[in-house]
């Protein structure tokens, strides 16, 4: 992307007549989550009740659903299976009571029924395949059967069953072979569509967007059923799994990173043998290691909004990894700003991340024309009007520095100019004006942790401060009046990375 000097202006013409069409909500679609055993936690429940508010979040996915922390699993003196689904039942419940249904993520293996010890993270989530996959098949359907009894059909039939996670990262969320994952697939799939054929279930959930058209041409070929192809991708340029953040990372410097990951399976189903499967990236964000500052950075709002507008309507959904902080993949973070996946912090505290999210959810239902590629136009049918506008520029100096250096310095934004706003063919009237603003120094609590001296703990004190620092509260709230015109003019000065909601609401 090319930089804008100072004095340069890009222009934004908008025709409230001129409507695109109904607003592809996929970003809203799903949400991610480090383990089920969190989703037990109150501080964990009570964040994700915040978000489902803000952002309406409608599924979300998680690892660990059949580890042993869970108890779904044991056998007998006599290797007979017993199964137990109360933890199971308090999350589900719980997440159905605010709205939100599960993406059902089915892994990992539960020891009395796993052929190894091999395990992954600090909770310790074991790999290996089964034991005895007939076993593991009633399981599968056993389990199924309960959701069914419990929550209904009706209600099941909407939910989203994914085989595993990471398979093609071997040794590390998979001690197995791509075959042996396929078979595990199959015995899945029919544990599920045993209970009923209309349950959806699907895969590979691979990391780097792999095995694509390898997963649907076993199906093709095995007649197995599939009803939807999931996948991964993050935004830096190397590697798939780094929990502790020893590695490094670095941002992409490619315009179409994640996104032409999508854009190529979007593709690939296209082609194939099932050109019409759903497309779901079960996770997905600037880097795969929550020891990344990126996450906590100011840049991460024009990041996410940047990716989603690049894939357009070629994915059902974009799962965001994660929603909190909350997460214990490295075992319980030392400290409160650590470059964590989540959208929130381990206090509440939101993030920039969280309020790319939050302004999304704040528009109406029918697009409107824009040729602008950073912004996205709406309206209600009652008049009113919202415009979501940003600029991404990807300010990092590339390979000669990390992630881990560079967005752990203090970073002030560039002028990027100004864009000049043009609404046309408004409904006459009067109007409230709220502007809202993301970027360096506003709603952006990690800056000021930084300029707290990144304390290892913080204070009461200090959390009201910095909550208080990211409340999301508008920056300007104006009266304005269309009058014979018909037509809405402003010019924002626009900075490297800002994000700007415009709410016109008509009175």
């Amino acid at each position: 992307m090319v930089a804008q000097s100072s004095n340069e202006v890009r222009k934004i013409n908008i025709d409230y007549t001129h409507e695109e069409g109904t607003l592809n909500t996929m970003f809203k679609a799903c949400i991610g989550a480090g383990r089920a055993n969190e989703g037990l936690r109150a501080d964990w429940q009570e964040q994700l009740a915040m978000v489902k508010n803000d952002c309406d979040f409608k599924y979300i996915r998680m690892h660990g659903l059949l580890s042993d922390d869970m108890g779904v699993y044991k056998e007998d003196e006599e290797g007979n299976p017993m199964y137990n689904y109360q933890y199971i039942d308090v999350l589900y419940d719980y997440l159905l009571s605010i709205g939100i249904k599960p993406f059902v993520e089915l892994g990992f293996m539960p020891e009395s029924l796993a052929s190894g010890d091999k395990t992954i993270f600090w909770w310790r989530g074991n790999i290996t395949p089964p034991k005895d996959y007939n076993k593991w098949k009633d399981f599968i359907q056993n389990l199924t059967t309960h959701f069914t009894e419990r929550y209904g059909v009706q209600e099941v039939k909407t939910w989203y069953f994914e085989v595993w996670n990471e398979p093609n990262l071997k040794d590390v969320f998979w001690y197995g072979t791509q075959e042996e994952y396929f078979k595990l697939y199959k015995y899945t799939v029919e544990g599920i569509k045993n209970v009923n054929h209309e349950y959806k279930v699907g895969g590979p959930a691979t990391a780097g967007a792999a095995w694509v058209e390898e997963m649907i041409d076993y199906c093709d070929k095995n007649e197995v059923p599939i009803d939807f192809i999931s996948t991964h991708s993050y935004g830096v340029k190397h590697g798939y799994l780094d929990e502790f953040g020893t590695s490094g990372t670095i941002l992409d410097k490619n315009e179409w990173s994640v996104s032409g990951d999508v854009l190529n399976s979007r593709k690939q189903i296209r082609e194939s043998a099932f050109p019409n499967l759903e497309l779901h990236y079960t996770e997905w964000s600037s880097s795969y290691t929550p020891s990344d500052p990126i996450h906590d950075s100011y840049h991460e709002a024009a990041f996410i909004l940047q990716k989603i507008k690049q894939v357009d309507t070629s994915v059902n959904s974009m799962s965001y990894w994660v929603f909190t902080d909350i997460f214990e993949e490295a075992g319980p973070r030392f400290t409160p700003f650590h470059g964590g996946f989540g959208l929130l912090n381990t206090q509440g505290i939101k993030k920039s991340a969280y309020y790319a999210y939050e302004f999304l959810n704040n528009l109406g239902a029918i697009e409107l024309e824009n040729k602008d590629v950073e912004s996205i136009a709406c309206k209600n049918s009652d008049g009113d009007v919202q415009l979501l506008v940003w600029d991404f520029t990807n300010t990092h100096p590339g390979d000669t520095e990390l992630n881990q250096t560079y967005y752990t310095q203090d970073l002030p934004a560039q002028s990027k100019g100004f864009i000049s706003v043009e609404i046309s063919n408004l409904p006459k009237g009067t109007y409230t004006l709220e502007t809202y603003k993301v970027g360096y120094k506003v709603n952006d609590p990690y800056t000021l942790y930084m300029a707290m001296g990144s304390p290892n703990q913080l204070t009461k004190q200090q959390v009201t401060l910095l909550k208080e620092n990211s409340n999301g509260l508008p920056i300007n709230t104006q009266v304005v009046e269309i009058s014979d015109d018909l037509t809405y003019k402003s010019k924002i000065a626009i900075r490297e990375n800002d994000v700007y909601l415009l709410k016109l609401t008509h009175l």
